[in-house]
């Protein structure tokens, strides 16, 4: 807890997170897809206090995408179910964890994947499979005969995951669903060949239509960002990046937040609260916009992608009205 700081004593850049509107978004989504249909990941705000309060809600278990999120969730006690979406080829860490009692499963998609697991001392696998995001994940064709290996490797085989990434963002509703569909189509005949009791797949933009897989690891949800906020969805922006204007002139202002502030892939925040207003571009430091504000004003501002705006804070204020009534820090950061 704080000394009851206010917002208007934060050194900016700061990540100002309402406790209202996050309440509301950890509590729409409990409703949604109550206990173990949800597998929160944590990789969408990397704060263990967060977690916390998703796992008051119901949702025992999470999933990571890196070690050290991993490392963070057991040191915070929260260690009970973790899945680590993502491949590795050095699983000494997660072994460490799971010797320490931990329950630690670790996503494969090749035979090097599965001798890392074994090797590294992991006890439990899912099968990542491709489903149309060219990035991680095996041949739906060639997971069973993956699950085998793992298997006779002494492995336990828990289920397929499959990540719809393509599909997550997608405007239209109706195609989103379409392709969602064409999707978990490739990773419920995947699952036929491997077996286990998990179809671990979705995300936020598809937690909603993605109905075949058995449990959702949306993340982003429980803050939001200006990329989702077009969809429709019924989550509030509960993250803003706090920043002051410290330049400009009769045309525009200059704000003392940049790149190194905000998730940049997804486009440029958006100023929240000021009707008409526009951002020009982000500098290293810097964000330019109009309209022209006096210099020392305070501005919010929605990021457009969370995950790695989150990444890029040490820590987050929780404020309800003008007061912060905590601070967590952002302790899953880095590798």
């Amino acid at each position: 807890m704080t000394d009851r700081l206010t917002i208007a004593q934060l050194q900016t850049p700061a990540l100002l997170i309402d406790a209202d509107v996050l309440e509301r978004n950890i509590a729409e989504m409990a409703t949604a897809l109550p206990g173990p249909r949800l597998r929160p990941h944590v990789k969408a705000h990397k704060c263990t206090d967060l977690a916390r309060r998703q796992a008051a809600a119901g949702h025992q278990g999470f999933t990571c995408a890196t070690i050290r999120e991993c490392e963070g969730m057991v040191t915070a006690g929260l260690g009970d179910d973790l899945l680590l979406a993502n491949e590795v080829l050095d699983a000494g860490r997660l072994g460490a964890l799971v010797a320490g009692g931990a329950r630690v499963t670790v996503a494969v998609d090749s035979p090097r994947t599965v001798h890392a697991a074994a090797a590294g001392g992991v006890r439990e696998v899912v099968i990542d499979v491709n489903v149309g995001l060219p990035r991680c994940g095996c041949d739906p064709a060639d997971a069973g005969q993956l699950a085998d290996a793992a298997r006779k490797a002494g492995l336990q085989v828990r289920g397929v995951m499959g990540y719809e990434g393509h599909v997550v963002g997608l405007p239209d509703a109706a195609e989103r669903a379409s392709k969602t569909k064409t999707a978990m189509e490739l990773l419920v005949a995947a699952h036929a060949d491997v077996g286990g009791g998990l179809v671990s797949a979705g995300g936020t933009g598809t937690y909603a239509c993605n109905t075949w897989a058995s449990e959702i690891q949306a993340g982003s949800y429980v803050l939001m960002d200006t990329a989702y906020g077009k969809l429709g969805l019924p989550f509030g922006q509960a993250l803003h990046v706090l920043a002051t204007v410290i330049s400009g002139s009769g045309q525009w202002s200059v704000a003392d937040a940049g790149l190194k502030a905000f998730g940049m892939d997804h486009g440029n925040p958006e100023l929240a609260g000021l009707d008409g207003a526009t951002v020009w571009f982000c500098s290293d430091e810097h964000t330019t916009f109009s309209p022209a504000l006096p210099v020392g004003e305070r501005v919010r501002f929605a990021p457009a992608h969370i995950d790695p705006t989150m990444a890029y804070h040490e820590r987050a204020y929780v404020c309800s009205g003008g007061e912060i009534v905590d601070v967590w820090p952002i302790d899953m950061r880095g590798w």
